[in-house]
């Protein structure tokens, strides 16, 4: 709007209408791009209503009139207080965003919890990325617990961002938290959570009409027994997790897919319904896990392609512990987008230890 008045003003004095006085038109330039732009394009609101003014006076042979000097005066007074208003307007912005998202940062690891360094047989660690867009809270999930049955984890991503996706958070990882200790078939665990993801969403307001037609929620349940060199998994739609073994990373891949979590979409009757046991794959002392979402995979470089996640793990060395493993893996994503995350990224590793020695073995 400040440059179209701009243009305004040289189209009456360039008219047959240029009787009209411009004057004030042109101070409303700087003070209305000082309530609607940055102090950089403020500027140059500014510098385009001198540059007008500059053109009309000498084409009305104005100079040296007492009303052009007045509208330079008036212009160069409007024009600081609009930079002070601008400058202010942006750092109280700047100050409310920040406060929101601390807000919503730290209701965010009040739910997504850093994992325990030690889980029975494994040695872990876990890594949490916000994408760098705005104030809401995410929709990536992560636990890990010990339980009778062995360590259990689970790591999914609700569609979308926000307050929905948040409750679909808290409503998943509540659900395992409490049945994980409890429920002996893993199969069943990821039931549960469906169960209370469904039963979330007949409660009347609790999700718009929007999220209840088209939400859903990836998930991927895994157990580290402590007497067996096996991980079980149960995988929902989420994408499957790697094993670094001997220098190889290696994709733990479904026999078969199996739909995601959704919150009444019938998504579960178009394909051949959730899995009736879980999938073991070899986990061996010495073996490195690693949990993630989809953030991590999808990222792209200004080139268009994707993170190699594999090709990544097997370039860290194996001794690095798995939490300076994680930061390793942040900083090679990092460089890969050459800037900030358009996705929030969650990951959880896990190593199999000797428990006789009680350390990883290379």
């Amino acid at each position: 709007m400040p440059f179209v008045i701009a243009l305004a003003v040289l189209i009456i004095e360039f008219t047959p209408a240029h009787f009209m006085y411009t004057g004030p038109l042109l101070t409303a330039v700087p003070a209305l791009a000082a309530v609607t732009m940055g102090p950089a394009r403020t500027a140059l609101a500014v510098a385009c209503a001198l540059t007008v003014s500059v053109i009309t006076a000498t084409y009305n042979q104005a100079w040296g009139t007492l009303q052009v000097y007045t509208n330079f005066l008036a212009l160069g007074l409007v024009s600081v207080a609009g930079f002070i208003t601008s400058s202010a307007v942006r750092a109280y912005r700047r100050h409310e965003l920040d406060e929101v998202r601390r807000i919503a940062m730290a209701a965010q690891e009040v739910i997504l919890r850093p994992v325990p360094e030690r889980l029975g047989p494994t040695r872990a660690a876990s890594l949490c990325l916000a994408a760098g867009t705005g104030a809401q809270v995410g929709g990536d999930l992560y636990e890990a617990v010990q339980t009778r049955y062995g360590v259990r984890m689970i790591v999914g991503d609700v569609r979308g961002k926000g307050l929905s996706a948040m409750r679909a958070v808290a409503v998943v990882l509540g659900a395992f938290r409490v049945v994980a200790h409890y429920e002996d078939d893993l199969v069943g665990v990821m039931n549960h959570c469906a169960a209370a993801l469904r039963r979330e969403a007949a409660v009347p307001g609790a999700f718009s009409e929007e999220v209840l037609m088209e939400g859903f929620t990836t998930a991927l349940i895994a157990q580290v027994p402590d007497d067996e060199p096996v991980v079980q998994v149960v995988n929902r739609g989420h994408p499957p997790p790697l094993v670094l073994h001997d220098g190889q990373a290696h994709a733990l891949m479904p026999s078969s897919p199996h739909p995601p979590l959704d919150l009444g979409m019938g998504l579960e009757d178009l394909i051949t319904g959730p899995p009736e046991k879980p999938e073991g794959f070899p986990f061996v002392p010495g073996d490195r896990l690693l949990l993630y979402t989809d953030g991590v995979i999808e990222a792209r470089n200004p080139g268009n392609d994707f993170f190699p996640l594999p090709e990544i793990m097997e370039s860290i060395d194996y001794s690095t512990a798995p939490q300076e493993f994680l930061e390793r893996l942040h900083q090679a994503l990092m460089r890969h987008t050459e800037g900030p995350l358009t996705d929030d990224v969650a990951m959880i590793l896990v190593d199999r230890l000797d428990e006789q020695f009680d350390v990883p073995v290379d």
